[in-house]
């Protein structure tokens, strides 16, 4: 079932909603500038056996309002946004669970507005933190010096995007889900260019979208908030991950108090097949704790 819900004055969101109505609500927040269809049918279906999920189309994406050029926002207003779905839905209490850019929108949730998560999950992101990351041997490295992302990306993101109609669209998209995807597990072009198709038809047009890029990234600090957090945080690590690689994961794991950390072998800054199943396995054992 899909609706729209009001989050600001002019922007309307789309929500899609699976599971029991009656189960524990489940939010997924996507990354920058994915639409909710980016959360794949069959790890929402995964996930839908246990619980109510709900994804929806960030600002910008999909099917919600576009209106950054004419009415620009800063991306806390994001997480805002998160919170209105579950308004919108009558939702007191959720789970969430965030891919990057979402890892940070669930970090700024879990510090800002704990008393309405159930749980969170978070994974493919940075820690909204300024402590250094402890390693295993005790030796200590600021934020800003742990790995970067992977060069080809950067050279990716640096290319002028065009508007070269929809087949050069989905192309360039496959090709930056291919640099996303790692070098660990086989990369499916055609699963992912038919995922990019349903999104296109669903969103209705083509249009390749920055508006995440330039909104306003200040002001998302949360270390103190963060080191006191009271809500279960499950941080899934992904050792083949390009955007944020290791250890970011375990430096989110430590910034976050109480997190604790697993890890999904070969996944990276993707959501393929073969991840599925332990991902989901691994976010439904952590809401189950959670009572």
């Amino acid at each position: 079932m899909d609706r729209f819900v009001d989050a600001a004055p002019g922007v309307r969101l789309w929500v899609e909603e699976r599971g029991p109505a009656d189960a524990s609500p489940l939010l997924l927040i996507m990354g920058a500038q994915a639409s909710g269809l980016g959360w794949p049918d069959e790890l929402v279906d995964l996930l839908a056996a246990r619980h109510r999920v709900i994804r929806y189309d960030h600002r910008d994406t999909g099917r919600s309002t576009w209106s950054f050029d004419e009415r620009p926002y800063p991306v806390t207003a994001l997480a805002a946004d998160a919170i209105a779905v579950l308004d919108g839905l009558g939702v007191e209490r959720a789970h969430i669970v965030g891919m990057s850019l979402g890892g940070m929108l669930a970090q700024l949730l879990i510090a800002d507005r704990p008393g309405r998560l159930l749980s969170a999950t978070v994974f493919g992101t940075h820690a909204l933190s300024t402590v250094p990351y402890t390693h295993p041997d005790g030796t200590r490295t600021p934020p800003e010096e742990l790995p970067g992302t992977d060069p080809r990306l950067l050279e990716l993101w640096a290319r002028p995007v065009a508007d070269l109609g929809p087949e050069a669209e989905l192309e360039r998209r496959v090709e930056h889900w291919r640099l996303l995807s790692g070098d660990q597990l086989p990369f499916d072009a055609a699963y992912q260019r038919e995922l990019e198709r349903r999104i296109v038809r669903h969103s209705g047009h083509h249009v390749p979208n920055g508006a995440h890029g330039r909104a306003d990234p200040s002001g998302m600090d949360r270390t103190e908030q963060l080191a006191r957090a009271a809500v279960p945080t499950l941080v899934v690590s992904a050792p083949a991950e390009p955007v944020f690689p290791p250890p970011h994961a375990h430096h989110v794991a430590q910034a976050i108090r109480g997190a604790r950390l697993v890890e999904i072998s070969g996944m990276a800054h993707a959501l393929p097949r073969q991840v599925h199943a332990p991902l989901a396995a691994a976010i439904l054992d952590h809401t189950g704790t959670v009572r």
